[in-house]
């Protein structure tokens, strides 16, 4: 299931978060690379450590997780904080699955969903689509600046090389309170529904009947 989240910031947020970030010094992507990944990729990255992407990276998470479509959709436990990346010139990151445990100061995180915040707005470069082949056929994709994708991490995907221009982005993944694809996508659904009922001002019985479902199924599948 690919879930776009529109808006998560503003452009002129947006251009105040790529004035810091491109004056910080970049380094080779491959810092965050397992050992097949890093036979595949060529991009720059910012430091997982960098003062300034930390700050902005707190600021994406805070942001995504004061989002409702967000949250519906992934169902958020925690995150893999989110890291920078930049392609021009050619860079590409062929065909890869990420890796399925990530390491954090706070302990390990299973990859169940990946996340691009794209930075960079689709006019500005060449190339640089997200590619994503999902259950339902392979899927490009080029959001405009300050919008997001949210997808699942076991999904094989490339970012297809930048022939012209620059492309910058936030990338993150995050595990779910709920491990099963399939129950998260029922559990999105159910949500989604109850929400366009309020708001038709359905009767209030019968959302008040389906949002216990929805919790009596959350219950039930969660992993807390």
């Amino acid at each position: 299931m690919l879930i776009e989240i529109p808006n998560v910031f503003t452009k002129e947020e947006v251009a105040n978060i790529r004035a810091q970030l491109d004056a910080q010094p970049w380094i080779d992507g491959n810092q965050t690379s397992g050992e097949m990944a890093a036979t595949r990729k060529r991009n720059q990255q910012l430091d997982k450590d960098n003062p300034v992407a930390l700050d902005i990276g707190q600021r994406v998470m805070d942001r995504l997780l004061a989002n409702p479509l967000f949250v519906s959709a992934a169902l958020p436990l925690q995150f893999y904080p989110p890291l920078f990346n930049r392609y021009e010139g050619g860079e590409t990151f062929g065909y890869h699955i990420d890796n399925a445990i990530r390491s954090t100061a706070d302990g390990l995180v299973r990859t169940d969903l990946s996340t691009t915040l794209f930075l960079s707005e689709p006019d500005s470069y060449a190339g640089g689509e997200l590619v994503i082949q999902d259950t339902f056929g392979t899927q490009a994709v080029k959001l405009a600046a300050g919008s997001a994708i949210l997808y699942p991490s076991t999904s094989l995907h490339q970012v297809t090389p930048v022939t012209s221009g620059e492309r910058t982005a936030a990338f993150m993944w995050l595990q779910s309170m709920v491990r099963d694809e399939g129950q998260r996508r029922i559990l999105f659904q159910l949500d989604q529904s109850i929400q366009a009922l309020t708001a038709t001002a359905a009767a209030p019985q019968e959302i008040f009947n389906l949002t216990g479902v929805y919790h009596n199924l959350l219950r039930r599948w969660s992993e807390l």
